[in-house]
């Protein structure tokens, strides 16, 4: 077993309560795009506690918020938890259907909205009978003393208590930007993610260090226009969400000059709220590890049998677990079961090992670790720029098209990117095209989850006696399809 070094102090106490230490006064957040302004610290939180308690919500009271990125979010997180409350947050591109799911299975007192996202918060909150006294809109605006409500519902500022109620109170965002923040280093955010905005944004605003995905670090080993533009400020890029090949990950470090880039891939997972695995930020990382133990974790490695623990650099299930290891999953107790121990050790569903210096590489993933997306296996998961896809729920939209009869879903992968491809058996005498089936679903659901890896019409979908879908059959038969695709190009080349 490997454990990450112990430290004594909470981040509760350490980042967000002051206790008279002196803090760095440039503590501040930036918005990318205009208005651009910074976001200090000593600003809103407790105020908002303060008129969260007012307003009548009360301890493990959920409250949802939907919106881009902003800089106020972390005054909405923080001020929640404050008030005694739980934060859930839901994905901006969510339809009303997907979001309406969220706001019903996590039993929401209110939701915020922001402007934008606003029609589909209505939408949502109106098919399970929320009224809008309990939607807010989120928005900055009302700081500057604009507005008093739209469509029905008030602003988020009605939630803000007045100055006098509250106490000087610091905040910081987590984990690196937090590190950062204290540090008196400057962060920026932008909205939502636009490749060329964040080329510009690097080359303005002369930015070191950024966190992305495996599509992003793609898109900056290949795109064209990446060299129009001054980078030369950057020295470190974090990978994470999704595994980076190494090919890609030194293609990169290439662009600058020998040792002014350093590369790394982290590892974690959204029930360990984030990250488990991370590099010392003294230390050059090498491309094909995911770092080491963060301080306060513990990790195994498990044979296959779920009993034997097994030594260094042999293959086996990671296991951790930690003080930000989920205590389980909302109103599912059979996945909480089948993912946590009973001595709190979370089956991460990961196949890796970890060297004597304590550095961990993952290789593979488990064939049979249930998740709580329709309680289906994790090696079903179809992982789309860095988001997780449940085959099943797209499944469940593609069957309640009129001319299916039946549908599985799997992913595909395409230069190193991972795309829905969908399998139709239609209804006797019906007719649809791939068209009109992907414009269906692109009606029902967030663009990372549309089908994009094409849709296949077949006479019947692979099926054991038991009636579940053979997916390793439809992934082979998918494979062969993009060889033989890939071959007729080459043929007319």
């Amino acid at each position: 077993m490997v454990c990450g070094d112990t430290q004594c102090i909470t981040t509760y106490r350490h980042f967000w309560i002051t206790n008279g230490d002196v803090i760095n006064d440039q503590m501040q957040l930036y918005r990318c795009g205009p208005p651009r302004h910074p976001l200090f610290h000593r600003l809103w939180c407790q105020r908002f506690a303060v008129g969260l308690r007012k307003s009548g919500i009360k301890t493990g009271d959920r409250v949802l918020l939907f919106s881009p990125n902003d800089l106020f979010f972390p005054v909405v997180f923080m001020g929640i938890v404050m008030a005694g409350g739980i934060f859930t947050g839901a994905n901006p591109t969510y339809t009303p259907r997907e979001l309406a799911y969220q706001l019903k299975d996590s039993g929401a007192k209110y939701l915020l909205c922001a402007e934008e996202n606003l029609d589909t918060g209505i939408a949502a909150a109106k098919s399970i009978g929320m009224g809008l006294d309990r939607v807010f809109l989120f928005n900055s605006a009302v700081f500057d003393g604009k507005g008093s409500g739209s469509r029905g519902c008030s602003y988020w500022g009605d939630l803000i208590a007045s100055p006098a109620e509250g106490s000087r109170f610091v905040w910081e965002s987590l984990s690196a930007p937090a590190s950062a923040l204290r540090r008196g280093i400057p962060v920026y955010i932008m909205a939502r993610f636009d490749f060329i905005q964040m080329l510009e944004n690097i080359q303005k605003f002369r930015i070191n260090e950024i966190l992305t995905v495996p599509s992003i670090m793609i898109a900056l080993a290949k795109h064209p226009l990446v060299k129009k533009y001054d980078l030369s400020s950057l020295e470190s890029i974090g990978s994470g969400a999704a595994p980076l090949g190494r090919e890609i990950s030194e293609e990169v470090e290439s662009m600058f000059p020998p040792g002014k880039l350093n590369v790394r891939q982290g590892w974690g997972m959204t029930e360990a709220t984030c990250t488990i695995l991370c590099w010392d930020p003294n230390e050059q990382g090498t491309s094909s590890s995911v770092g080491e133990l963060n301080a306060n974790c513990e990790c195994k490695i498990m044979a296959e049998d779920g009993v034997t623990e097994l030594d260094e650099n042999q293959r086996g299930e990671i296991l951790v677990r930690a003080p930000n290891v989920m205590k389980g999953y909302w109103n599912k107790p059979e996945a909480t079961r089948e993912t946590l121990t009973e001595d709190g050790w979370l089956k991460t569903g990961d196949i890796g090992y970890v060297t004597e210096q304590g550095k961990f590489f993952i290789v593979d993933r488990k064939k049979a670790q249930l998740t709580p997306y329709f309680f289906l296996n994790m090696q079903e998961l179809i992982k789309v720029k860095g988001n997780q896809v449940a085959p099943a729920e797209l499944e469940g939209i593609l069957l309640s098209h009129p001319s299916v009869a039946d549908a599985a879903v799997v992913g595909i992968t395409r230069d190193g990117e991972e795309y829905p491809r969908a399998y139709i058996s239609l209804k006797a005498g019906a007719e649809a095209t791939a068209k009109e089936i992907t414009d269906y679903v692109k009606q029902n659901i967030a663009p990372t989850k549309r089908i994009t890896g094409g849709v296949v019409f077949v006479k019947d979908i692979p099926k054991n006696p038991s009636g579940k879908i053979l997916r390793k059959v439809l992934r082979e038969r998918a494979a062969q399809e993009l060889l033989d695709e890939s071959l007729q190009v080459s043929a007319k080349l």
